[in-house]
């Protein structure tokens, strides 16, 4: 089953690499995502597609509706097997946003009305129209904007890409060193070894230094809790980062912030 929607109340950020690429319609509540650079906040009627292969933040807004979003996600079985049938051709359209805005229009509405006769369970469509509704989604976004076609079918591996730049902008995320190096076009060892070339040290203990760096920074310069921060700079307890914080500065995150 790939439709899924209802989520909890909670609002505690969250991080998620995004393999597939995402259709994310907003029923009812809100949300806010952060893929390194750019933040994108979606309310109740708003839509948007979220690349394939690209790292993301995201925490739910403060509302008096439970957060209840509508999310196809497009594998790239179903989609090789759509552009045979439909016989797509791609275009040269390229982006780096890792949202992608879809427009409010009728036929979105009514898309979206037309779910209601479907749903099992929490959301979830009825696995008889399952493929149907999904190609449906899909002619609908490529008739809205026929832009998407090559970004839902691009089937390549990320490239390689400038690995400075791209861990100086993502060291926040907390995700493996398998994933940092996939998404930067390299093997593992590859990885390792072009990482040692650029930062002369290796990547685990770059991230964590260098979080700690940017932690400094946020709490001496900018007045931030150590609570607050924490879960956002990757690390996954505040007695975690307290504890890597003390070692690194000889002081703990609480005595900088009283120390100032």
């Amino acid at each position: 089953m790939r439709a899924i929607a209802k989520d909890t109340k909670s609002r505690i950020l969250k991080e998620q690499f995004i393999p597939d690429h995402v259709f994310i319609y907003i029923a009812k509540g809100g949300i806010s995502f952060f893929d390194g650079n750019k933040t994108y906040t979606l309310k109740a009627g708003d839509g948007c597609i979220a690349r394939k292969n690209q790292l993301a933040k995201f925490i739910l807004l403060e509302s008096e509706d439970e957060f209840e979003p509508i999310i196809f996600c497009f594998e790239e079985a179903f989609l090789r097997a759509f552009q045979l049938k439909h016989k797509t051709q791609s275009n040269s359209f390229k982006t780096n946003d890792a949202f992608i805005e879809i427009r409010k229009t009728d036929l979105m509405d009514n898309f979206i009305l037309s779910l209601k006769p479907y749903y099992k369970g929490i959301m979830e469509l009825d696995e008889a129209f399952e493929d149907l509704k999904y190609e449906e989604l899909l002619i609908i976004l490529l008739k809205q904007d026929p832009d998407l076609v090559a970004v839902f079918f691009d089937f390549g591996i990320p490239e390689k890409i400038n690995l400075e730049a791209f861990m100086n902008k993502n060291f926040k995320f907390n995700v493996s060193i398998n994933r940092f190096a996939f998404l930067t076009g390299r093997s593992l060892s590859s990885f390792k070894r072009d990482f040692k070339a650029i930062f002369n040290d290796s990547p685990s203990h770059w991230l964590v230094k260098r979080r700690l760096q940017e932690a400094y920074l946020l709490i001496e310069q900018k007045n931030e809790k150590p609570s607050d921060i924490y879960l956002d700079l990757g690390f996954e307890s505040i007695s975690h980062f307290s504890v890597a914080f003390k070692k690194m500065f000889g002081l703990s995150p609480s005595e900088l912030t009283i120390k100032k």
